[in-house]
């Protein structure tokens, strides 16, 4: 809070950057000092080289102060305070989404700590987080620099600050809270943390096989306990704890301890798994065995996150004589990505896990693609030995990894060289721990099951890029000054404001039962779009999607339609009064009977207006139309003497819903028939690829008949998830005006365009972005 209001006194552009720069190195100081001097001691150049280093590289190292304060200060020149804080944000998330983590770390890690908290780890992930609380330190902020205006300008930020953590809590309440899945019988697996540290040092002192074999002895010992005195289901050894190539000798000696592991683990009758090396004709990697009694190696998982320099140097900086500079530099190449393994089990289960190497674990992509996978849990391994002395990295450690099983709801086993090594469950919590420079043997059962999806693994890492999309918008919404709605009252209401204008004249009855048909059928929408994100499976059941779509949704939505066209008119002026007519039926009031018109606070069962009458009564009919405030315009200049009296934020918030232009794409045509069929022929045709081995395969198969039935349920299809796509957003767009209209109704037109153009944007380049990505990676 304090560098935001450091950031509001900076006039220029110079001067928030170089608050920025200030800040990153202090934030690199306060957090990360650790690492600076673990640099140094690894390098073997000193703590204070290390820190220096590290400091020099600040702006590299933490880029998002940056982007942050640059879209900040650039935004606060156009846009409200609320839009300013948004647009900072998003570049945050953005910055740190485009330039991944060296250590993975962001601001939303600090919420570890709190169980609760965390929890909404699963939607956003710890970049969600991280957004959330920038807004909330926003809002601190705003609160700050309106104290001199009193008690009551301070509540509205003061409010909506208060808010995150209730949120946060309130969701973390809900996801603690929910019953948990059907018991099942544990996975429990032996993790050894052997405290066998500084390899190098020892092969100089005794040799390299007097080395390994110490190491498989220790292993051997802490192993048997596990199984025999514990009755492990698994054993778990740290990263490279097996510090040669395994499968791949490269002496006799290596044949022999390759045997003697073989050997154990016959004995043993449970699966190891465990770090070691593998290799190929490229080169070798860092990698990860998984090896079966009786049956031998299943296979390895090779590390794809390596650490720069120390363990692979990238290919336009390798060179001869960068290697003379730094000696200690590595020389593995990385894996192709997640994968996910057996783990067969003596009682014969089989669970499918995905392994993690150390640095893997902060990169959410590769937990959450090894969920795609069906992974039911995780194995984490890492050699925290160059953290011995700074306990602070390895915490630092340790928390992200459980961010991974908070977003993908997976258990996770970790097992480190010399702590932290623990057991974890899908809330992120520690169960079984070991602590940092102990040799101990850290048996963890934890119940393995698929879980349901979350947010997360169904859309990715989607923070960073949507902070990103939505700083584009913004970007062509400065650029093009004709798209922002205009501030001026006369503009916002709708020139075709003469008569006659259609409208639906509802008495109290009719309004409440075409409200309470079209807000379930709404409600409907929104409750099959979320049944439908978190379960894939409901998403292949087609039939069963049309006819829950046409009882829940088309047929309360028709029956609301026909209410309102029963008790349809078209009002006109006529002799001072104004008529209402159908048909041969009219209904008339004279205006000077009218006093006001009063827009409706909730636009159910559409927008509308309800009249005051100069006797302080309300007319008994309320009026459904499109505009309100045109229609009061317009009885306006046919002589009503009071136009309106409507509150002001409900006033802002019809004009806002009914000013706002739409376009062609905002057509029901084009939305709901045209846009489903283009995005139905290619997956349509991508299935009969898949099926029948041609575009035409079923058609020369069975028929065109059976053909054309087909792409006509993969086009229903795709109209229903067109809606439930427009559904949700539609109701993103009326929360963030309500929203508006709560905080800065003079800028709510603006947010309302704003919003429809990111609807647009998701609709029309969202879903077949989605589809192409869903069509090249599964």
């Amino acid at each position: 809070m304090p560098w935001l209001r450091t950031l509001d006194a900076s006039r220029t552009l110079a001067a928030s950057l170089l608050s920025a720069y200030g800040m990153s190195l202090a934030f690199t100081v306060a957090v990360f000092s650790w690492f600076g001097m673990a640099i140094g001691s690894y390098t073997q150049v000193g703590a204070a080289t290390g820190m220096a280093v590290l400091l020099i590289g600040a702006p590299l190292f933490q880029p998002q102060f940056f982007a942050f304060a640059l879209v900040r200060h650039l935004s606060g020149r156009r846009y409200s305070r609320v839009l300013q804080a948004l647009a900072g944000a998003s570049a945050w998330v953005a910055a740190e989404w485009i330039i991944p983590r060296l250590l993975g770390d962001t601001l939303g890690h600090g919420l570890y700590p709190s169980r609760l908290l965390r929890q909404a780890a699963d939607v956003g992930g710890a970049a969600g987080l991280t957004f959330m609380l920038l807004l909330a330190n926003e809002g601190i902020a705003a609160t700050w620099s309106r104290r001199a205006d009193g008690l009551r300008a301070m509540g509205k930020p003061l409010a909506l600050s208060a808010l995150v953590p209730l949120l946060l809590a309130g969701y973390g309440l809900i996801a603690l809270s929910s019953p948990p899945a059907p018991a099942s019988k544990p996975l429990r697996m032996g993790l050894i943390q052997s405290n066998m540290v500084d390899y190098e040092h020892q092969r100089q002192k005794k040799g390299a096989y007097a080395v390994v074999h110490d190491v498989l002895d220790m292993h051997f010992a802490m192993s048997y306990d596990a199984v025999v005195r514990q009755h492990a289901d698994a054993v778990l050894w740290s990263e490279t704890a097996y510090p040669t190539t395994f499968g791949q000798p490269k002496s006799k000696a290596g044949a022999e301890f390759d045997q003697a592991i073989l050997g154990i683990v016959h004995s043993a009758g449970v699966p190891f798994v465990f770090g070691t090396y593998d290799r190929d004709a490229a080169g070798e990697y860092n990698a990860t065995a998984f090896v079966e009694p009786h049956k031998g190696l299943l296979g390895f998982y090779r590390k794809t996150r390596l650490f720069p320099l120390t363990e692979y140097v990238p290919t336009w900086l390798d060179s001869p004589t960068f290697r003379r500079l730094l000696p200690w530099t590595g020389t593995w190449l990385p894996g192709s990505g997640a994968r996910v393994f057996p783990l067969r089990l003596a009682d014969g289960r089989e669970i499918p896990v995905v392994p993690l190497i150390c640095l893997d674990d902060v990169d959410t992509r590769l937990a959450i693609n090894g969920a795609r996978l069906g992974a039911q849990a995780i194995l984490t391994m890492s050699n925290d030995s160059w953290f011995t002395d700074h306990q602070q990295g390895a915490e630092l450690h340790q928390a992200v990894a459980a961010f991974r099983s908070i977003e993908t709801r997976l258990p996770q086993f970790r097992v480190t060289t010399n702590g932290y090594s623990a057991a974890i469950d899908a809330t992120g919590t520690v169960l079984a721990g070991a602590r940092m420079g102990e040799r101990t043997l850290v048996m963890g059962a934890l119940p393995v099951q698929t879980p349901a999806r979350t947010l997360m693994v169904i859309w990715g890492d989607w923070v960073g890029l949507a902070g990103l999309a939505f700083l584009v918008l913004l970007t062509v919404m400065s650029a093009f000054p004709s798209l922002h709605a205009h501030d001026d009252e006369e503009a916002l209401v709708s020139a075709a404001t003469a008569f006659p204008i259609k409208v639906a004249v509802l008495p109290p009855f009719a309004r409440l039962a075409a409200g309470l048909l079209r807000a379930f059928a709404r409600g409907a929408l929104l409750w099959m779009a979320v049944a439908m994100l978190m379960d894939d499976a409901l998403q292949g059941h087609t039939l069963a999607q049309i006819r829950t779509f046409s009882a829940f949704f088309l047929v309360p939505e028709a029956a609301a339609w026909c209410v309102l066209l029963a008790f349809g008119a078209r009002a006109s002026i006529d002799n001072g009064a104004l008529v209402l007519a159908r048909g041969t039926r009219r209904l008339s009031l004279s205006l000077h009977d009218i006093a006001a018109i009063e827009p409706w606070r909730l636009p159910i069962p559409d927008t509308g207006a309800s009249l005051r009458l100069t006797s302080g009564e309300r007319w008994p009919y309320g009026l459904a139309t499109a505009n309100p405030m045109a229609l009061a315009k317009a009885l306006a200049s046919a002589g009503a003497p009071v136009p309106a009296g409507a509150p002001s934020r409900t006033t802002a918030y019809s004009q806002a819903r009914a000013t706002i232009g739409h376009g062609r794409l905002d057509k029901p045509i084009a939305k709901f028939i045209v846009l489903p069929f283009a995005l139905a022929v290619p997956a349509f045709r991508l299935h009969q690829h898949i099926a029948y081995g041609s575009g035409l395969g079923e058609y020369y198969t069975f028929g065109l008949k059976a053909y054309l039935t087909t792409f006509s349920l993969w086009w229903a299809a795709w109209i229903i998830g067109v809606v439930l796509s427009a559904a949700a957003l539609r109701a993103a767009i009326e929360a963030g005006t309500l929203m508006t209209v709560l905080l800065r109704p003079g800028q709510t037109a603006t947010i309302r365009l704003l919003l429809e153009r990111i609807s647009l944007v998701a609709l029309y380049l969202g879903l077949p972005t989605w589809l192409l990505t869903r069509a090249l990676w599964g």
